[in-house]
């Protein structure tokens, strides 16, 4: 099946009236926001774990850029494969993706204390989360009217990033009193279960006639390779979208132990201040996608994502290490100011499908392939610089980083039918043929 053909595959579009757009998600939203509590109750713990069962700080950092090669390689075929054989089977293969690995992972890797397994375990769930989550958000981007995919897409993120980490974290610092580290990535793993299941049962299965195989995912390269050449606007927003990210995944890799051993606080603190960063993001998710309707897609990017999150970036350097022993408050107002302007990266989940309205799943399997790619990018960088720079080395590296995306998104050039950087209430948009609002 040829990526043009996308809209007519995807069933749920024929069955949603366009009043009930986005809550006939509902239950999608419900299952991905339980999925990513399960998911991110490790996230600001494992490294340390890890490290307290005898892995080294380094390998923990390579570890993790196991675990974002893997999600980079799920997250850019998600949009394909969901092009080929529908949103509900790649939302079951990343469940899947995300429990059998798991399981060994603690069941084996864990008590084994095995570097090789650890790799091998962990590294192969790191394809999970980005087929579930990914094939949901191109199911909503292939069906929601353009005018109101900016909320669409806002209240997906608002449900990722709530799970991931915010509510994740919350229900650590609940459970681990409780139950310990390892039981407690135990009961993660029937969070994220419950999640997924809720999310896929009320999906109708691809009808067979419009199931494609795996011998078209050739051709929906090459289709991918001409696009990108006819336009490159869609490979920058892959690279931005890259950027909008890695700083985060880096932190959980190497934030921990500047907290705890070099300014002398305690994991409660740490934990707390990554799920400000992640709740003050969680809001922001859904105002900035709101706003960015009316606005401005592109320079919403541009100065609130990529110029607000470089200043922000260096505050959760310097405010910490300045404050740390005399105000709480503002070590937590930095992770607060970071979490807001990371939001502004939003509406590229809006702008990168309008670049190519006859080939969204390329598109989006290209954004995919840029938040996947960060997953690996941000512990990548402390894997090899941190060594040689230290922790401000590695924030200041993060920083040129958010300030590249900012000039890279100047360049993305949005076609002239839907015009992001004007006012979509001042502007008829003309709607795609047979997508429900």
């Amino acid at each position: 099946m040829r990526i043009s053909e996308m809209q007519t595959m995807v069933p749920t579009a024929s069955l949603l009236p366009a009043s009930r757009l986005p809550r006939s998600f509902a239950l999608q939203y419900a299952g991905l926001l339980v999925f990513m509590i399960g998911d991110g109750v490790e996230v600001g713990y494992l490294s340390p774990f890890l490290v307290q069962t005898g892995q080294t700080e380094h390998f923990v950092a390579l570890l993790f850029t196991a675990y974002g090669l893997a999600a980079a390689l799920a997250a850019w075929f998600s949009g394909l494969l969901c092009d080929i054989f529908g949103s509900r089977t790649v939302m079951t293969a990343g469940l899947l993706f995300w429990v059998l690995p798991q399981l060994l992972f603690l069941g084996v890797a864990i008590p084994a204390h095995s570097p090789t397994l650890l790799l091998l375990t962990y590294g192969l769930r790191g394809a999970g989360y980005p087929l579930f989550s990914y094939g949901l958000l191109t199911l909503l981007v292939t069906t929601v009217r353009q005018d109101r995919l900016g909320r669409a897409v806002g209240l997906f993120w608002f449900c990722f990033t709530c799970g991931l980490p915010t509510a994740g974290s919350i229900v650590a610092q609940l459970l681990l009193p409780v139950y310990g580290q390892y039981v407690t990535l135990w009961i993660a793993l029937l969070g994220v279960g419950a999640g997924g299941v809720l999310a896929i049962l009320p999906l109708p299965a691809t009808p067979r006639s419009q199931k494609g195989s795996l011998k078209d995912i050739g051709p929906t390269l090459r289709e991918t390779v001409r696009q990108i050449r006819h336009n490159p606007g869609v490979g920058l927003a892959c690279i931005v979208r890259a950027v909008n990210s890695s700083a985060t995944h880096g932190l959980i890799v190497f934030m921990p132990f500047f907290f705890t051993s070099r300014l002398g606080l305690s994991q409660d603190v740490w934990i707390r201040f990554l799920e400000i960063i992640f709740a003050s993001n969680i809001v922001f998710n859904l105002l900035i996608g709101f706003a960015s309707d009316y606005i401005s897609w592109r320079q919403t990017v541009i100065w609130f994502g990529g110029i607000g999150s470089a200043l922000s970036c260096v505050g959760l350097y310097w405010i910490p290490l300045l404050y740390a022993q005399s105000s709480l408050f503002a070590v937590y107002a930095s992770a607060a100011v970071f979490g807001m302007t990371l939001a502004g990266y939003v509406p590229l989940s809006a702008l990168t499908p309008s670049l190519l309205p006859d080939h969204k799943g390329i598109a989006m399997s290209l954004l995919n392939l840029g938040a996947g790619s960060s997953v690996w990018i941000g512990p990548f960088i402390v894997y090899a610089f941190e060594g040689a720079v230290g922790t401000q080395g590695i924030i200041l590296i993060y920083a040129a980083l958010f300030l590249a995306s900012a000039i890279l998104t100047f360049f993305i050039t949005p076609p002239p039918l839907t015009r992001p950087d004007r006012a979509l209430n001042s502007t008829v948009v003309p709607q795609p043929e047979g997508l429900p609002s």
